[in-house]
């Protein structure tokens, strides 16, 4: 029987922690390739390259085995160049994204470039996931996620997903108990209150860097916030589909806008 075709992105790229993760968990499910960033491309969003080169070079970073290319593009850019340039005419059974190293929760949805590879993949109607360890700290241990990124990855591949959907999956921090399970569920209502700390250069020039606090104002516990503050995986599917439909009879009934 072939083995299913497992496209790895990310990105915090090619030589992360979290990738390396990711691929070895792959490789126990099927035929792996990998089209990483070569540098860190966090906050990213689903930004692309139109305006400069894109370079990409093979790396046998992950061994002989793996068919592997490093990027100088946004994620996005990545699961573009394998759909087009590496893969050419096979298309993947699954595409997953990470493993992120810090929350993809709430909002950062939206900013994520981790969550972007994902998303591409289901704009082309691939089966998509993108994964995140809820732990910014530098020594940020993965292992206990690794039982449920395979367990997640071969529920997909068995059973799909309904086309233009991702997942958008993350974990809770290594933590003295056990992870309690999987919930799905759905994004918290939830923003960063960003600050902007005023500098200046030795040249006397002023800079700004950003900083600031998350703040959740979501009280459910039917949401992702709520899940990993309670040791469970939190896994929200996801669309790329931003249309506000409920709204749309709203603005029909009550807009009445002539122009002479």
């Amino acid at each position: 029987m072939e083995k299913p075709l497992i496209l790895v992105s990310n990105d915090d790229g090619v030589t992360s922690k979290g990738i390396r993760h990711l691929v070895e968990c792959m490789k126990e499910l099927g035929e792996v390739v990998v089209v990483a960033p070569n540098s860190p491309q966090s906050g990213m969003g689903h930004a692309i390259t139109i305006g400069n080169t894109l370079r990409l070079d093979r790396t046998d970073i992950f061994g002989d085995d793996i068919l592997a290319y490093e990027s100088s593009g946004t994620p996005a850019d990545c699961v573009k160049l394998a759909k087009h340039h590496v893969l050419k005419d096979r298309t993947p059974d699954l595409i997953v994204s990470g493993i992120n190293h810090g929350s993809n929760t709430s909002i950062s949805v939206l900013y994520s470039g981790t969550m972007s590879a994902a998303i591409e993949g289901a704009i082309e109607g691939c089966p998509s996931i993108g994964f995140s360890l809820c732990d910014y700290a530098q020594d940020a241990e993965f292992e206990h996620a690794l039982e449920y990124v395979k367990a997640i990855a071969k529920q997909v591949l068995a059973t799909g997903l309904p086309k233009y959907t991702t997942l958008n999956v993350n974990f809770p921090p290594k933590r003295n108990q056990k992870i309690q399970g999987i919930k799905i569920c759905r994004q918290a209502r939830a923003k960063w209150e960003e600050e902007f700390d005023q500098r200046f250069d030795p040249n006397g020039r002023r800079y700004f860097w950003m900083a600031g606090n998350f703040v959740n104002f979501d009280k459910g516990e039917d949401n992702d916030e709520w899940a990993i503050a309670n040791n469970f995986v939190s896994v929200v599917p996801c669309q790329f589909d931003l249309t506000a439909h409920h709204t749309i009879s709203m603005l029909n009934d009550e807009w009445d806008i002539e122009i002479d």
